[in-house]
């Protein structure tokens, strides 16, 4: 009876987030949906910065990427399941502030949006660059806010605006990554030319871990960066049309693709090219490029420039629609200021749309003039990456114990055990980066961006109780 009774106290209080978080337009179809997932899932820590994850694990970048892809398979699935109950567009953060508290609501949703602000902002930068590819005596600056500004227009129009664009520029992605897997399986495998076979993978200097499970663990690091933007499926919740059907529909084959889509490409990169040519220790170089130009398809660097480009705008825009559904959802919870809840005749939340936008080209500018600062905007990021997934996770947990498992349309197996292990391995993952060099400066500056937020959080309450106490 008690967590009957726990859960019509969630069930009301969720009820009354929905009507203040409502006026959003429920336009996103299944489809865009499942691209929109997809999309969230595949980035630049893909094309770009998955030579870093190879210089640490070599081929055992594979087990690297299989691990992270558990971590992030139990938060979605555990999001998921939320999300189907309670669509909202706050999404973890309002489950967070219902089933763990407040605190937790408050302190996720300003850190994902924080998160997100300067991953945009650092794509904003990454397109400029890729741009002088084509375009070498355009200052990178002009490409970075020229992108940014069209992002957000697409964004301030409408959602389903916003997921039209995100369709095209997934689908544009997703057959890269197809294609490209074809081509290495045939290069393999020897299917018109001779095969390349898998000495690359097991039969070089140091085998197939060559820097053991230590460089194994740390390219996890890297994994769960890359798989960063899964949970935009549930943010969606909120605006699709029929959440209990869409959502399920969205994830029952999440898992093959990401299997498919990071696995298979990482598989066919550590075959096809000796690791040692492909790995490094910075983010400008990317392997898919090299695979391609030994493809002996004709400009093959520029096709896959254009790829790379493609994959960082489509980041970039459906990161645009986090920050504004997280700081929409904070306005509307009295968490920020007030103009920031409203919505447009289309239904989208433009303010918030506009705010975000300056803090994304406040962090491009960092990021271009001033790594060093960025640096430390970047290690905020990287540290609430981890925190926001473990409270996705213990907010499911709660969200269990309160409503028990049988009547729930989506039902992530193997609870609470798999729950646990999701939290355990995040946790191993952020206590390593604290001790490892490489990654440390999270630690740095992640911990006192937390602390900040808790004394903002405490100011808040303190005067919402005031001004609750002077209209009584």
């Amino acid at each position: 009876m008690a967590a009957q009774g726990g859960a019509l106290d969630a069930e009301a209080e969720l009820a009354a987030i929905a009507a203040r978080e409502g006026g959003l337009h429920k336009s996103l179809s299944r489809g865009q949906v499942v691209m929109i997932g997809l999309g969230g899932a595949i980035g630049t820590g893909l094309f770009a910065g998955s030579s870093l994850a190879i210089g640490y694990a070599g081929p055992g970048v594979l087990i690297s990427y299989l691990i992270a892809g558990f971590a992030a398979l139990v938060m979605v699935f555990s999001l998921s399941e939320m999300a189907v109950v309670h669509p909202a567009a706050g999404s973890f953060g309002v489950y967070a502030e219902t089933y763990l508290n407040p605190w937790a609501g408050f302190v996720v949703r300003y850190t994902y949006w924080m998160e997100q602000v300067i991953a945009v902002g650092g794509e904003a930068v990454a397109v400029g660059v890729y741009m002088t590819f084509w375009f070498p005596n355009v200052p990178v600056w002009l490409w970075s806010v020229g992108f940014s500004l069209v992002l957000l227009f697409v964004n301030s129009r409408s959602v389903k605006n916003f997921g039209t664009f995100e369709y095209w520029f997934s689908l544009i992605k997703v057959t890269a990554i197809i294609a490209f897997i074809i081509l290495g399986l045939a290069a393999i495998f020897g299917l018109g030319r001779p095969a390349v076979g898998f000495h690359n993978v097991v039969g070089l200097p140091g085998g197939f871990m060559p820097h053991g499970f230590s460089g194994v663990w740390l390219a996890v690091i890297l994994g769960i960066f890359s798989y960063n933007g899964i949970e935009v499926i549930a943010v969606t919740s909120g605006e699709t049309a029929d959440p209990v059907r869409t959502i399920p529909a969205a994830l029952r084959t999440m898992g093959i693709r990401l299997f498919l889509f990071y696995v298979l490409a990482l598989t066919v990169v550590v075959a096809v090219v000796p690791w040692m040519q492909v790995g490094a220790r910075t983010f400008a170089q990317s392997p898919f490029v090299t695979v391609f130009a030994q493809s002996g398809i004709r400009e093959a660097a520029g096709l896959m420039n254009f790829v790379v480009i493609t994959a960082a705008l489509s980041s970039m825009n459906t990161n645009v629609y986090l920050c504004s559904r997280m700081l929409f959802s904070l306005s509307r919870g009295g968490y920020a200021p007030k103009f920031l809840g409203g919505l447009s005749r289309a239904g989208t939340p433009t303010a918030a749309i506009l705010v975000s936008g300056a803090g994304i080209l406040v962090a491009a500018a960092l990021s271009k003039l001033t790594p060093q600062a960025y640096a430390y905007l970047l290690g905020i990021a990287l540290f609430g990456a981890i925190v926001v997934w473990i409270i996705v996770i213990l907010s499911h947990l709660s969200f269990r114990r309160r409503h028990g498992a049988a009547a729930l349309p989506v039902r992530m197996p193997g609870f609470p055990y798999v729950q646990i292990a999701g939290i355990a391995l995040l946790s191993a993952v952020l206590i390593t980066m604290g001790l490892d060099k490489d990654w440390w400066l999270s630690w740095i500056v992640g911990v006192p961006w937390l602390v900040l937020l808790t004394i903002g959080y405490f100011i808040w309450k303190r005067r919402a109780s005031a001004h609750a106490n002077l209209k009584h």
